[in-house]
């Protein structure tokens, strides 16, 4: 008998992911009933010896349905929950010998590649045919290189050969954006393109080097159609339970296929207002195609302001001669300048929670553009008015934490030939942040070198040198006497510990790692009553240098003289200086957040976040970024689309689709707040010109906001 599949399809807050629960539990217990007939015939199988496969969008959902699921049978039925990517990522390496075996390549266990470090090699392997063929500056050197290996990641997770690139690049754009975009001068074509993502993919498998796109591509191109790869799915997994497909890669389809061509229990939901990684390397209209041969459950959106409000809000954007009113659940904040919009948004939610309007975890502020400006003047306020902030997948660069900065500035004292590296306004921060965590015998924290003091001491006592700096004796400074016997003794303890250090590195080859680790016990006491923030920017510290000397292993086998160990601590201290690595640790949970913090993201961050509140404050309501994917859309997405054929993409196909995007934004944004939307203009952006954006119309619809604001 065939295994009907379920299709859960509602918009957003229907209760998709609790019927996929439901659905897990009752079929759970099916599988025990019919696990009792076994005892009747002991040649079968148990059905309880295999695994649950489970998908989620994203780590921060995936650890909470696998929490639901397990809650829902008492973690009675083991599961494998993981993300599209996390799972193929997980496949390929550990079925790596039937990839090697049809590839012909060196048998050796292969190492991930995070987005930063394929970045920075990439750029390496490619500076020859960059400065030959590609008109860039060293500013939009980055940009071609990451808009290039993004290429790759497209293709793979839409399942296009990488050989095929150039000609979707030709067949898809026109050659005006593709000189604007990828700066091809007029006679190349985008072949030189193709050569360049093809000389990547082979350098890095040479040295069993693994970036996202090339994990895409060795799945779907040659680990999936293995037979005994197959054989062995289907002995591993008995059911598929896949929460918001919509969100899933093209070759996710193909692997969903495959389970339900072999009657394996499925349950799948879906979002049609959904489709958040749109432009990104989700394909959600040709995932859509698995609800044919499913049963479907349709749910229908009763939270929220969407179910009374949506059509009026969208009829209103796209009618710009509407004379009406917006309900009273809609208010407008007005500013002339952002800068005053930002105080009186935090003024207002202030306001509104110490007059017990709302509570602050019950409000979420949303942008289409979250700079640092906005974030730090809103965390800011808000912070020292006694209400905390929670800021949603925050990216700070790791090096913007002066913890981090003062351990690689240790690291440019300690190994020779890094003196460049460690300019006197380092040291002296260096000094302040170590004297800070000091710590004596009797444990009593050694009281701080004062910037003032720290800036003294670097002008006199750090002896500069471009092979080998010194911190000199405290007695170098004619004044000495004047910093004070506490600022001294914690001077001389660093120097004491540099020097150490400095002379076991000589005698026993200390690998970086080691000495950081060493620092960070010592001098930071193992950071012990350090803040989250500081904690979670040293394990990403510790998490990326564990990294960058893996994959710098595996190049010096693949190319003994590759570089010197001097040259390879410079360019990680340079990489980290250019704040492209985020302190985001792995895992990084929600749990950790306040339970009575206001919500703060961009649109992407909040909608991936997939959570409601009663309030919203949409910031920066008339800026034209609503209707724009932003940092949310990869270049040239739209030509990698498996469901509609491939066209030329026009300036017409872009705006129809963000059209169509700004119309799921709305109503997927109207479902998560329950009862108060507050609209944020300022006449001027961020940039000082006019803030005229289709959601311009919301504003003027809207009734002013009645807290008196000073």
């Amino acid at each position: 008998m065939s295994i009907i599949p379920i299709w859960i399809e509602g918009g957003t807050r229907s209760g998709k992911t609790t019927a996929l629960v439901g659905e897990f539990r009752r079929w759970v217990v099916s599988q025990r009933q019919s696990q009792d007939s076994l005892y009747l015939d002991r040649s079968k199988s148990s059905p309880l010896s295999q695994t649950v496969l489970v998908f989620a969008a994203n780590d921060d959902n995936k650890r909470e349905l696998a929490d639901q699921l397990a809650l829902a049978v008492r973690g009675s039925y083991p599961i494998l929950c993981k993300t599209p990517l996390g799972f193929l990522t997980d496949e390929v390496i550990l079925f790596w010998p039937l990839i090697f075996e049809s590839l012909g390549l060196k048998a050796q266990f292969p190492r991930r590649l995070r987005p930063e470090t394929e970045q920075e090699l990439a750029t390496r392997l490619w500076q020859p045919a960059i400065a030959e063929f590609f008109q860039l500056t060293s500013i939009n050197e980055y940009r071609f290189v990451r808009q290039v290996l993004d290429l790759l990641q497209l293709a793979g997770a839409s399942g296009v050969p990488a050989e095929k690139i150039p000609e979707r690049l030709a067949d898809g754009l026109s050659e005006t954006d593709l000189k604007r975009v990828l700066a091809i001068n007029e006679q190349e074509t985008p072949e030189k393109v193709g050569e360049l993502i093809i000389q990547w993919r082979d350098w890095s498998l040479e040295r069993g080097l693994l970036s996202y796109g090339i994990i895409y591509e060795l799945y779907w191109r040659y680990l999936f159609p293995d037979s005994r790869y197959q054989q062995q799915l289907l002995k591993r997994f008995r059911g598929v339970f896949a929460d918001d497909v919509d969100d899933y890669p093209a070759i996710a389809k193909d692997l969903l296929s495959f389970f339900l061509d072999h009657d394996c229990f499925s349950v799948f939901t879906y979002n049609p207002q959904g489709k958040i990684r749109l432009g990104l390397t989700a394909d959600p209209d040709y995932l859509q195609k698995l609800a044919a041969r499913c049963q479907i459950m349709p749910l229908s959106t009763t939270d929220g302001l969407a179910a009374q409000f949506s059509e009026t809000v969208l009829s209103l954007i796209s009618d710009g001669n509407y004379l009406g009113n917006l309900p009273d659940q809609f208010i407008s904040l007005q500013t002339t300048s952002r800068a005053e919009l930002l105080r009186k948004t935090a003024t207002a939610i202030i306001q509104a929670v110490k007059q017990g309007e709302v509570k602050s975890e019950e409000i979420a502020v949303i942008a289409p553009g979250l700079d640092e400006i906005a974030r730090y003047s809103l965390m800011e306020i808000l912070t020292g008015a006694g209400i905390p902030v929670q800021p949603l997948n925050e990216q700070r660069p790791l090096i913007s934490c002066p913890l981090i900065r003062a351990l690689l500035t240790l690291l440019a004292l300690v190994y020779a030939n890094l003196g460049r590296l460690a300019p006197q306004e380092a040291i002296a921060e260096m000094l302040v942040i170590f004297s800070r965590y000091c710590w004596d015998e009797e444990e009593n924290l050694i009281p701080d070198i004062d910037p003032i003091r720290a800036g003294l001491i670097a002008d006199h006592c750090y002896q500069v040198h471009p092979e080998n700096p010194r911190l000199l004796a405290i007695e170098t400074f004619p004044r000495w006497d004047r910093l004070g016997q506490k600022a001294c003794t914690a001077y001389e303890r660093i120097c004491h510990w540099i020097e150490g250090m400095k002379k076991r590195q000589q005698e026993a080859k200390l690998f970086p790692i080691f000495v950081l680790n060493q620092a960070i016990e010592q001098l930071l006491n193992d950071g012990e009553n350090l803040p989250f923030d500081h904690l979670a920017a040293l394990r990403e510290l510790m998490e990326t240098a564990q990294h960058f000397w893996e994959i710098d292993r595996r190049l010096r086998e693949s190319e003994p003289c590759f570089q010197s160990s001097s040259e390879t601590i410079s360019q990680f201290i340079q990489l980290l200086r250019r704040g492209t690595i985020t302190a985001n640790p792995y895992p990084v949970r929600q749990f950790i957040k306040s339970s009575s913090a206001v919500t703060l993201g961009n649109i992407f961050q909040y909608r991936s976040f997939r959570s409601s509140h009663r309030w919203h404050f949409w910031l920066d309501c008339s800026s034209p970024l609503w209707e724009q994917g932003g940092a949310a859309t990869l270049f040239a997405a739209p030509i990698f689309w498996r469901e509609s054929p491939y066209q030329r993409w026009t300036t017409e196909a872009e705006l129809e689709e963000n059209q169509a995007r700004l119309q799921r934004v709305l109503r997927d944004l109207l479902a998560r707040v329950s009862e108060k939307v507050i609209l944020c203009h300022s006449d001027l952006g961020v940039s000082g010109s006019d803030q005229t954006g289709q959601l311009l119309s919301l504003v003027q619809a809207a009734k002013e906001y009645d807290y008196s604001i000073t």
